[in-house]
């Protein structure tokens, strides 16, 4: 499981150390793809596969499923760490999610997610007050 909130720096060579506390989970190779709120996600290998695998479930017959599928996949890039545990972040994704020098990488359990600062900054600031506010159940059965 991956939690935390990290601040690492993109490189002039467009990489980003990993968090040390993701190694273990991203060691074996990563996938990389465009994320939801223009963030760009992070899963092991292990889990983007389960995850593919649950995405060839959905009906090829709804739009909205092959339109995901065809935005997410297109994007997505594996990557295997260097020995200084950084990665590479390639352009396609590094324009998506409007990636300068400075990030914020977040641990959203199964997977990571990388922000552009300021634009992680006002997302969390829009959320957190209706996070303080919830006074009906999101998530069935914990809140």
């Amino acid at each position: 499981m991956l939690l935390g909130t990290f601040a690492p720096k993109l490189d002039e060579k467009n990489r980003i150390v990993l968090p040390a506390k993701f190694w273990d989970e991203f060691s074996g190779g990563l996938v990389m793809t465009r994320g939801l709120e223009h963030s760009v996600f992070l899963y092991s290998a292990r889990e983007f596969e389960t995850l593919h695998e649950q995405l060839r479930e959905a009906s090829l017959t709804s739009r909205k499923a092959r339109d995901f599928m065809r935005v997410f996949l297109s994007g997505a890039s594996q990557e295997l760490p260097d020995k200084q545990r950084r990665i590479t972040v390639p352009p396609l994704l590094r324009d998506y999610a409007g990636l300068t020098r400075d990030l914020t990488v977040i641990g959203a359990g199964p997977r990571a997610e990388i922000w552009e600062t300021s634009a992680w900054n006002r997302y969390l600031a829009d959320t957190e007050s209706a996070f303080s506010d919830t006074d009906e159940e999101v998530i069935p059965g914990l809140f």
